[in-house]
């Protein structure tokens, strides 16, 4: 697959655009319409003009409005055996923007969460440095060259269930193992340089606080480039599930290794191989030899807006969005087509656009109720495309449950209704 566009593709984007100028003008007519016939949500005073509402601090913590009550985290009660060592999923088609909700983040746990005081936490720095150190979260607070940073996260087991096929209905259950916050923190690398780390430190254990003691290896390079020891994100604190008071940050890489309740880092000379990365997260192939600390998260999307939660209600003008990112560079194009791949039409992409960071992209398009099959392709900025669900398992078999990045496709039939399908 190459990034070039076809003849058939341009001719393909000529008419997406055609239709999307004949959508708007149907769009106009049908409010022109409306607006010719007397609308008592308009004309009429509502009940909730007719008083006072509720003044300051009645709402000491800000909630989402009643009629977005069915916008929240859904799990799969028969994915794991028990909620203490689970997932709960984000709400990818009831979203806009980039940023994802604090409240509605999506959760991973191995102990359940812990819940930690934060005065009593502490982080401890060992192993291979001249200086073995323990800090408060208030050292921290203190410790100069705060920063903030928007990233994705995403589980590496995100889209695990579609391996052998189409399993789940809905994009939540599919693809949403994954958000995309703004953290605070200071960068790892601050910390290792006030311990000292020695010449022959080369690796990383990072340990968590919780029931389970997560802990996995991390390359004193990836730790010195990028990574945050992270106490906020979204302007407020960590919350609980996410890991406060203090978590690991490690941009464009597995969630698995972004410990969270971080309450211990050791510096070694050699990965320590522990559970989670030896008998979990590793990718097994065909043959049964499994790929190892495949870390980082390959180009990937979703269609949001139409999508199994999200079907569509009108003919006439729609608006197709999704979400594209990337943990190798920032996303630089996304394709979008409603025929399966036959024809591929370059999406609109909002700002900003970060690194290693969720893009949303919009597609305008006129639906008559004929059949569609919507599928995106994501392009990062190093050139790589997202590759088809084909072209994967055809390299790496169907027994690993980890790194499944490919073309998702929804089928759209004439009443609108979407469902979760796969095409030869």
């Amino acid at each position: 697959m190459d990034n070039g566009t076809t003849r058939s593709q341009r001719f393909g984007r000529r008419r997406f655009l055609g239709a999307a100028g004949a959508g708007t003008a149907a769009l106009l007519a049908a409010s022109a319409a409306r607006s010719a016939t007397p609308d008592p949500a308009i004309t009429e005073v509502q009940d909730w003009a007719r008083g006072l509402g509720d003044g300051v601090a009645t709402r000491p913590y800000g909630m989402p409005s009643e009629f977005e009550k069915h916008v929240v985290r859904r799990d799969v009660e028969w994915l794991t055996a028990s909620r203490q060592s689970s997932v709960s999923f984000t709400p990818l088609h009831s979203l806009d923007g980039v940023i994802t909700p604090s409240g509605l983040c999506f959760e991973r746990h191995h102990a359940g969460i812990a819940d930690i005081d934060p005065a009593k936490h502490r982080l401890m720095i060992n192993g291979l440095v001249d200086r073995q150190m323990v800090y408060t979260l208030d050292d921290l607070k203190r410790f100069p060259g705060r920063v903030g940073r928007i990233h994705f996260l995403e589980c590496a087991a995100n889209t695990g269930m579609e391996w052998r096929g189409a399993q789940l209905n809905g994009c939540q259950f599919t693809h949403g193992m994954v958000h995309n916050v703004a953290y605070t923190g200071i960068p790892l690398r601050m910390l290792l340089d006030h311990c000292g780390v020695r010449t022959n430190g080369r690796w990383l254990l990072a340990e968590g606080g919780d029931a389970a003691a997560m802990t996995r290896s991390l390359p004193l390079d990836k730790a010195m480039k990028d990574c945050l020891v992270a106490w906020a994100m979204n302007g407020e604190a960590l919350r609980p599930e996410q890991g406060y008071p203090l978590r690991l940050v490690v941009p464009g890489w597995e969630g698995n290794m972004w410990v969270k309740w971080l309450r211990r880092i050791e510096v070694g000379d050699q990965p320590w191989h522990h559970r989670e990365e030896t008998s979990k997260y590793t990718d097994l192939l065909a043959d049964g030899r499994a790929r190892r600390f495949t870390w980082i998260m390959d180009a990937k999307s979703v269609v949001a807006n139409p999508s199994p939660q999200a079907p569509l209600r009108h003919r006439g003008p729609n608006v197709l969005s999704g979400l594209a990112w990337s943990g190798r560079d920032a996303i630089r194009r996304v394709d979008v087509s409603l025929d399966g791949g036959r024809n591929w039409r370059t999406a609109r992409i909002d700002e900003p656009v970060l690194s290693p960071s969720f893009v949303r992209f919009y597609a305008e398009f006129d639906w008559n109720g004929s059949e569609l099959l919507v599928q995106s392709r994501a392009i990062d900025a190093t050139g790589y495309v997202q590759p088809t669900k084909h072209e994967l398992r055809r390299f790496r078999g169907t027994n690993s449950i980890y790194h499944n990045n490919g073309i998702q496709t929804w089928l759209v039939r004439p009443n609108g209704e979407t469902e979760n399908v796969e095409i030869s």
